[in-house]
């Protein structure tokens, strides 16, 4: 994919030389994030390994960055429970933080977007801003929309309008297997699949549609089972964490040898667990992959050099500039500036120019399908110290996988 040195209107260079001499009126501050996820439980790997990338990344930030701020990662584990996130909330805000960043679970999105709207507008001055790395239910920036979050990640329908428009042109594809977690996500992927699918390739069938608790299972063979009697040859699944590691292993151990197209095959323990037995079978969609060059080639080496894992939350990355970014513009670190200088904004993120639509807060941004493979000369990011990769195989810009919002935002 080839992206402009325009960064929307302004040259990469014109925007270096803007930030390096706006008056730092925050210049040194240390602005403290709350990290809300789970440390606990069949999804501890992942909010593991996300805290790790959160204060990786934060030190990188710490060197350099548009206001010249200091960030600090508080974390605190929600156990993926709507109700402990609220308790966290809580916590955070009593400890004098504004900014809070959570990603595992929309459900849990949902209750903190609730709690941090009723915050708000009950305390002011005392504002906070909710920083979403990875909640993708699409409700968020639409039914749900808040002025006070803003989401790095693409949605579930964005994701899917990509995927599907990638499948509708593999002929070999005829019958898909819906399996899915129990909750907002999963649901919205059941039913975006076969929206978007009915236009776009009507022959397609759909021989499964399957919802199951989320982390909960132990056990996916009876699941695999009936994937195998349907006669599908591929399986779409938005499950992460145990939920798709679980899934793929009962799935090598019975023999299933049909693709899947997934969200989350690059997360923690799930890579391993498919192994040498999915290659050229198992697909990804997400806004980057293993292999993404500079800046996050150098920073993934320096990454998995320190911690012997891999920086696949690559979303942080956005995160962390843009927030700093919109620090600069607004001169300020207070929320209720910072907000208003967030909407519209763009720069040039890890996966080249992004921006923050001002309508709903969702970021806008390129996708890419990726395909799990041997590592070649071409694509040399060694997943999980498997030998093997996510490769891309089909990039997206941003006006294909954009999809419209009906977020009517209310704002101060």
């Amino acid at each position: 994919m080839k992206f402009t040195r325009k960064l929307f209107g302004i040259s990469v260079g014109a925007a270096i030389a803007l930030s390096s001499t706006v008056a730092f009126a925050q210049k040194g501050e240390t602005v403290k994030i709350a990290w809300i996820d789970p440390l606990s439980g069949l999804m501890a790997p992942v909010g593991q390994n996300q805290v790790k990338t959160f204060q990786f990344l934060a030190e990188h930030f710490n060197k350099s960055n548009p206001a010249g701020v200091k960030f600090e990662i508080i974390t605190i584990d929600n156990k993926l429970s709507p109700a402990e996130s609220l308790n966290a909330l809580k916590s955070a805000i009593d400890q004098g933080v504004r900014y809070i960043t959570q990603g595992n679970g929309s459900s849990v999105a949902l209750a903190l977007v609730d709690a941090v709207n009723k915050h708000n507008e009950r305390n002011p001055g005392k504002e906070v801003i909710y920083l979403n790395h990875a909640a993708v239910d699409p409700d968020l920036t639409n039914s749900k929309c808040s002025y006070w979050h803003f989401r790095f990640d693409a949605d579930t329908s964005m994701k899917m309008e990509a995927l599907t428009t990638f499948i509708k042109d593999q002929p070999e594809t005829k019958k898909i297997y819906l399996l899915n977690q129990n909750y907002s996500h999963g649901q919205q992927v059941s039913k975006y699949a076969k929206e978007m699918m009915a236009r776009k390739r009507p022959d397609i069938q759909f021989v499964g549609d399957d919802l199951h608790p989320l982390a909960q299972v132990k056990d996916f063979a009876p699941y695999v089972a009936k994937i195998k009697a349907s006669g599908a040859d591929s399986v779409i699944t938005g499950n992460w964490g145990s939920d798709l590691t679980l899934l793929v292993k009962a799935a090598n151990d019975a023999g299933l040898n049909i693709k899947f197209y997934t969200y989350y095959a690059s997360v923690s323990g799930a890579p391993t667990a498919i192994g040498a037995a999915g290659a050229g079978r198992v697909y990804m969609v997400a806004y980057g992959h293993s292999n993404m060059g500079e800046p996050l080639g150098k920073l993934g080496d320096a990454f998995k050099a320190k911690f012997n894992e891999d920086l696949y939350t690559q979303a942080v990355y956005n995160e962390l500039l843009m927030l700093s970014s919109a620090m600069a513009k607004a001169k300020s670190t207070d929320p209720v500036k910072v907000a208003a200088a967030m909407e519209g904004i763009g720069i040039k993120g890890f996966n080249g120019d992004v921006e923050m639509r001002k309508t709903d807060h969702q970021l806008q941004q390129p996708l890419y399908i990726s395909i799990w493979q041997k590592m070649d000369a071409k694509n040399k990011y060694n997943v999980e110290n498997t030998g093997f990769t996510f490769a891309p195989v089909k990039a997206y810009d941003s006006y294909v996988s954009s999809t419209p919002t009906s977020c009517q935002m209310k704002r101060p």
